[in-house]
């Protein structure tokens, strides 16, 4: 039974580190800001892995919660510093963030660019029936965010058509 309980296994300290760990980040978070938990990018994502590590080792082993907060605090520090610098120097932010993709122009599916970005066409045709399309004319493009999301830009549904603002398109690439 050793495997599943032991005396010795330090649960007190546990909850209470969880607790100490939970408001450290919250508060860390708002101090930094939501964004170092959003899903964006790549660099992102390794960031909330990190994060999730810190805490892991934090509560299960004996690394201290004022270690871990330390720990915590300078990666999001170092994402606060990397977003700064992602603004001044647009080459970082291409190293690091994906570019969205378009995956429709109107009632088009670009089958390159979908072979590029492994996306089957059933795929693209669910996230269509969730974007509540029936028909392919109601679309004006389909992109693939630089989060993984798909976002699908439908038609007026009056009939007089307005043309697309270019600025909702921009940074989107249309080839791979």
């Amino acid at each position: 039974m050793e495997w599943i309980y032991a005396e010795s296994d330090p649960l007190l300290e546990t909850m209470l580190g969880s607790g100490a760990i939970f408001f450290t980040v919250i508060l860390l978070t708002r101090m930094v800001g939501l964004r170092s938990f959003a899903k964006f990018t790549v660099y992102d994502f390794a960031f909330t892995i990190a994060v999730g590590g810190i805490i892991s080792a934090t509560l299960t082993s004996g690394t201290s919660v004022v270690h871990g907060s330390v720990a915590i605090a300078s990666l999001l520090f170092l994402t606060f510093m990397v977003s700064k610098l992602q603004r001044r120097f647009p080459a970082l932010s291409a190293a690091i963030s994906n570019k969205p993709l378009l995956l429709m122009r109107g009632n088009r599916i670009l089958e390159e660019n979908l072979k590029h970005a492994r996306i089957e066409k059933s795929q693209l045709i669910a996230k269509l029936r969730e974007a509540n399309v029936s028909r392919l004319d109601q679309i004006l493009a389909v992109v693939l965010e630089s989060t993984g999301d798909i976002s699908v830009l439908h038609r007026p549904a009056d009939t007089g058509e307005q043309p697309m603002d270019s600025i909702i398109l921009e940074g989107v690439r249309e080839r791979p």
